[in-house]
């Protein structure tokens, strides 16, 4: 599934099972935005002011393992909230832990319990990195190998801009089905 603009933090509620698998690129493109003005920031992220300074200050203080919440209780779009994770039980969750993946411009690929800090960086923006010109170049063929190492099959929830991130790289040996 696709990550959602709107995050919250929530280090108490229930405990991270690690740190996301590519926490090395994550920390490529943070120090990439920390570099940036905070009207190139802005544009990056095409957002009003108000979003665009709470994003800037998160960006400031932000630490990549220390006070996360796990991805499936950060992010608040409404694929989240119909999926209501908060009100599951322990069998649910682990069922979830275990076949669901998000797709993350910032972190790559998530499991749900994986610890994040509140973010905005979309697949889609131009942040170059690394001699890449946007995240589809830097990630590459990176996630998609991920996901082939894990399953033979994927059903793709995903917007066209995240799912765009994988497709394209997918082994013929993994089958990919988008509803």
């Amino acid at each position: 599934i696709s990550p959602a603009k709107k995050m919250a933090g929530d280090t108490d509620s229930f405990a991270v099972a690690g740190l996301p698998a590519v926490l090395e690129q994550t920390e490529r493109l943070k120090a990439a935005l920390q570099g940036m003005s905070p009207a190139e920031l802005q544009a990056l992220w095409k957002c009003n002011d108000a979003i665009a300074k709470l994003n800037a200050q998160r960006l400031s203080t932000m630490e990549l393992r220390r006070r996360l919440t796990p991805a499936i209780f950060s992010y608040e779009g409404i694929q989240y909230r119909y999926m209501a994770p908060g009100v599951m039980e322990s069998a649910q969750l682990d069922y979830l832990q275990e076949h669901l993946r998000i797709l993350s411009g910032f972190y790559g690929l998530l499991r749900p319990f994986d610890g994040v800090t509140p973010y905005r960086l979309e697949m889609q923006a131009k942040l170059p990195v690394d001699g890449h010109r946007d995240l589809y170049g830097f990630w590459g063929g990176a996630l998609a190998c991920r996901l082939a190492a894990e399953t033979d099959f994927v059903l793709n929830l995903a917007s066209k801009e995240y799912s765009r991130a994988v497709a394209p790289y997918l082994p013929n040996s993994v089958r990919f089905f988008t509803c």
